[in-house]
């Protein structure tokens, strides 16, 4: 399998799988068959390397972390193409085995015809709790992210970085905001990161809100709680943050959505975009 991707587009899928063995159970074999999917990022993969590689199955090349705390986190990368350099550490070393962070760098073609290097991450931002030791970790997870992406910038011509951040950045991001806005995942000092990543200081984009446009949602997670999937009560927390350039050569975004709360495979849905590479 050649080490570059050639194809006239790219489709990069990212999905929080709640457990990729769960996951499997429910389906998630039967949603990604058909989606031609040329990069899948995964997070809350909680699963042993063994067991991921057996799940997806031949024709992916696997970047996996996983966690050292069992049943915990885990991230990983899948993709048709095989990477150039494989990364699985954030920058500091107090998340060096949470599973939380992996990076592959793959050759591509710009719009040019000229060869490039794309930085792709699967990034999970655990949730947090206000007033506890979950929230400074979050908060010190999210200081690291903010470095590293003005790194990532330099190292290569695009980058992305996918996953669940577990922050809703704007209201159009969250259907109750008014209700959230004491906790974690819509506070005000998580917001002011992605103020930040999407502002002039850094100068990442957000893919899915610029081609989706200032309308609620679409939300990619719901709480297992009550009918918040039915009424579509959801969060817009599962992001593709990319440098300009890439951003620009993103032509679709599609939350898959699964039809009925039963037919779910995990508790939050995959978002897929095509890049016009």
């Amino acid at each position: 399998m050649s080490s570059a991707l050639k194809k006239d587009h790219l489709r990069i899928a990212t999905v929080n799988v709640n457990g990729l063995r769960a996951a499997y159970k429910k389906g998630m074999a039967e949603w990604l068959a058909p989606r031609e999917v040329d990069i899948l990022t995964l997070q809350e993969v909680r699963a042993p390397d063994a067991i991921v590689h057996q799940l997806l199955g031949e024709g992916w090349h696997i970047l996996h972390a996983e966690a050292e705390a069992k049943g915990r986190a885990g991230v990983a990368i899948a993709s048709r193409a095989e990477p150039v350099a494989t990364r699985t550490h954030i920058g500091d070393d107090y998340f060096e085995t949470a599973g939380r962070w992996v990076e592959a760098d793959f050759r591509v073609t710009d719009a040019a015809g000229n060869p490039a290097q794309l930085t792709v991450v699967s990034a999970y931002v655990h949730s947090g709790e206000v007033d506890t030791p979950k929230q400074v970790d979050k908060f010190r997870f999210l200081d690291v992210m903010t470095t590293r992406l003005t790194e990532l910038s330099k190292h290569s011509d695009h980058a992305l970085v996918t996953g669940d951040l577990n922050v809703g950045h704007t209201e159009l991001d969250i259907k109750n905001w008014k209700g959230n806005v004491k906790r974690a995942g819509f506070l005000p000092e998580e917001r002011a990161y992605f103020d930040r990543f999407f502002g002039e200081e850094i100068g990442w984009k957000d893919v899915h809100r610029g081609l989706a446009g200032n309308v609620n949602g679409p939300y990619t997670w719901w709480s297992q709680r009550g009918q918040a999937f039915d009424n579509d009560s959801g969060w817009r927390i599962d992001y593709h943050m990319a440098t300009p350039g890439l951003a620009a050569a993103a032509v679709s975004a599609v939350v898959d959505r699964a039809p009925s709360w039963d037919t779910r495979f995990s508790d939050h849905a995959p978002l897929v975009v095509d890049y016009q590479l």
